[in-house]
């Protein structure tokens, strides 16, 4: 039996999606959220198995605090899941500085807070996974949503680091890279205004929660279905590095990769040409 800790438990996300598969398979869990009263009667029917906590994860002692309770409660942390993320629209000149700050506090520093108050746990056994959420954004600009995407790029370097400093340990390190799925993260669109603070961006910026709140509910990808993905891509025999979830991010981002590469290899003579 495994301890899994997954931030963002809010219902409608993925990180309640992920406690419930991972409850399926006979793992105990303990489940953070900003309001875990939530969450209190969705988990009395799993009883001593599973905890659920209250956390806001932009709070270095509160993730301490949860992360060692956690541990006292269930003797230690096999799997981390850092699910707790959102993004804010705006353009990159003109996103008030609150949103630019907000959007790396929630998705790229607090992650980070996580993953250091886990690590020495799972470096004394010599076993864990840590699980990062990232998205397509991660890997592929998204117009009017740059801070969001600047962040989710963050993640996949700080990954890939981590994944080497950790391996001599027994820790493995998985990225995840959604695209557009049907959980409730369109939902916080709908009734946030636009606070764009160059008016030139304005019409774009507009657009961009316009194609949101459109979009909502009917996002093909099903939140089920990508964390028993990731569930697989974890118990393969050699685990990936990162897994893209869907159909459309997968082509996004193969395309990218393509032109890429391509676009490298047009440009190899400039590229040889600065050494000495």
């Amino acid at each position: 039996m495994r301890t899994w800790f997954i931030t963002g438990g809010t219902p409608g996300g993925f990180g309640s999606v992920y406690a419930e598969a991972a409850l399926a398979q006979g793992d105990q869990v303990v489940v953070t959220a900003r309001r875990p009263s939530e969450l209190r009667e969705w988990a009395e029917p799993f009883g001593e198995r599973v905890l659920v906590l209250q956390l806001d994860v932009t709070d270095a002692e509160q993730v301490r605090a949860a992360v060692k309770t956690a541990e006292e409660r269930f003797g230690g942390i096999d799997v981390l899941v850092n699910s707790a993320g959102r993004g804010w629209y705006g353009s990159i000149e003109g996103a008030p500085d609150e949103t630019i700050r907000r959007t790396f506090d929630l998705n790229l520093f607090a992650v980070a807070e996580v993953i250091r108050a886990v690590l020495p746990g799972m470096r004394a056994r010599g076993d864990g996974w840590i699980v990062n959420m990232s998205s397509v954004a991660g890997l592929v600009g998204a117009q009017g949503f740059g801070y969001y995407a600047a962040a989710k790029f963050a993640i996949e370097g700080l990954s890939e680091t981590l994944r080497q400093e950790v391996e001599p340990f027994g820790v493995r390190v998985l990225v995840v890279e959604p695209g557009a799925f049907r959980t409730s993260a369109f939902s916080y669109f709908r009734d946030e205004p636009v606070t764009e603070t160059v008016d030139a961006y304005v019409p774009m910026v507009e657009t961009v929660k316009a194609a949101f709140v459109d979009a909502d509910g009917k996002q093909a990808g099903d939140p089920v279905r990508g964390v028993q993905a990731v569930i697989s891509a974890m118990n393969a025999p050699v685990p990936p590095h990162r897994i893209v979830l869907g159909n459309s991010g997968y082509d996004v981002v193969v395309a990218m990769h393509e032109s890429a590469l391509a676009e490298l290899r047009a440009n190899e003579k400039l590229s040889r040409s600065a050494d000495f």
